[in-house]
């Protein structure tokens, strides 16, 4: 960038978050984890659905499909994305019921192709709107089974968006926020193994091990450890009906020195005890002290707001915006030949939409419209992140 301008490339990896010599410096690893209990709870969980999962993409596939694994962890985007090809197909099914959150399924193209050429028994396809519906269709039965699974096991209401699968870029698939859970199984049809990654939020993935009975996590036990400190009672260790009992603070007594007498910014000479009004005889032992649970403050707005502080890098960058009436093809000996009156046919009919490019990539379709003496477009079609990929 040393002549003010940014190219595409860093333009990617900004919008990715993905580290291009220095420009970014996410973290690859993950704080998170499973406990050996979680894992357990989730091998079990599916273990149970394998036998459906092979059934299922027997029968769509007309083959002899085997799935083994799945390897469980927990990943950063980052992490992820090194182990993923550069083109990648992903399907999103979000959890609406039972579980909650962003849900999807990511294969590699050869993966992919292999699925739809056996369910449509078509050797060679494309990846085209076709071939990425069977996809959404498939997952959609892969999802079914594990929702059965989930509600035999107490997870009620178990459903999920309508599948929807593109072919993009790894960089532009949409992860979930912060840390997630990712299942890597391993695909083998017809002697060749491919790995399938199911990702799915960490809060969904603890849900979904706990009711297939994992013990509550480390983290858990830690913060029920800090309410049963908070529920004991703050005397310090003083014994009311003992005056010569110094101040015990959590069992550690102060070199064995009677304090009694000391006048501690209102502990008096008489034993007074704390608080100014509970005296060394009265302590008013029925008392209970009002205990309220801990509130950590919400770091949702904060992980978004580092989620997205990579866009705000680009948002002062100026980049070219084109409306392309049309094109065409000509010979060298037909440019030549062009004078003034002559007339270029385009690939466009009358009528059509224009296309809107920026930096040379198709994002939009629009309509010509007069503002005053000047020519515009009005904005009629967004691209889908699919389109902007095939056209380029």
């Amino acid at each position: 960038m040393s002549d003010g301008s940014i190219s595409q490339d860093e333009i990617d990896a900004l919008l990715a978050g993905v580290d291009m010599g220095g420009m970014g410096n996410a973290p690859v690893s993950s704080a998170k984890t499973f406990t050996e209990s979680q894992k357990t709870a989730l091998n079990s969980f599916f273990q149970n659905i394998k036998p459906s999962l092979k059934s299922n993409y027997d029968s769509m596939t007309g083959g002899n499909v085997s799935v083994d694994g799945p390897e469980i962890s927990v990943k950063t985007r980052d992490g992820l994305l090194r182990n993923l090809p550069e083109m990648v197909t992903a399907t999103v099914i979000d959890f609406t019921g039972g579980l909650s959150g962003d849900h999807l399924f990511i294969m590699q193209p050869e993966l992919a192709q292999k699925i739809v050429s056996m369910v449509n028994n078509e050797p060679g396809v494309e990846l085209d709107d076709m071939a990425l519906s069977v996809l959404s269709e498939t997952v959609s039965q892969h999802v079914s089974v594990e929702e059965t699974e989930m509600e035999k096991n107490g997870i009620s209401g178990a459903a999920n968006n309508p599948a929807e699968t593109v072919h993009v870029p790894k960089a532009m698939v949409r992860f979930p926020q912060q840390d997630f859970a990712v299942f890597q199984y391993s695909i083998s049809i017809d002697g060749s193994s491919y790995p399938l990654w199911e990702v799915m939020q960490y809060q969904s993935a603890l849900d979904l091990a706990k009711a297939f009975g994992a013990a509550d996590s480390a983290g858990d036990k830690g913060q029920s450890a800090m309410a049963g400190m908070q529920e004991a009672p703050m005397g310090m260790g003083m014994n009311s009906g003992d005056p010569s009992a110094g101040m015990n603070m959590g069992g550690m007594n102060m070199g064995g020195l009677n304090m009694a007498g000391m006048n501690m910014g209102g502990f008096g000479g008489n034993q007074a005890g704390m608080m100014g009004g509970m005296s060394s005889g009265n302590i008013m032992p029925g008392m209970n002290p009002n205990v309220q649970p801990v509130q950590f403050p919400n770091i949702q707005n904060a992980a978004l707001t580092q989620e997205q502080g990579n866009i705000g890098l680009i948002m002062d960058v100026y980049m070219e915006m084109t409306v392309e009436l049309g094109r065409t093809k000509k010979a060298i000996k037909e440019i030549l030949g062009m004078g003034e009156g002559t007339i270029i046919e385009l690939d466009k009919l009358a009528g059509e939409p224009v296309d809107i490019l920026v930096n040379h990539k198709p994002i939009a379709k629009g309509e010509v419209v007069v503002i005053d003496e000047n020519f515009g477009v009005r904005v009629t079609e967004i691209l889908s992140p699919s389109e902007r990929v095939s056209d380029v």
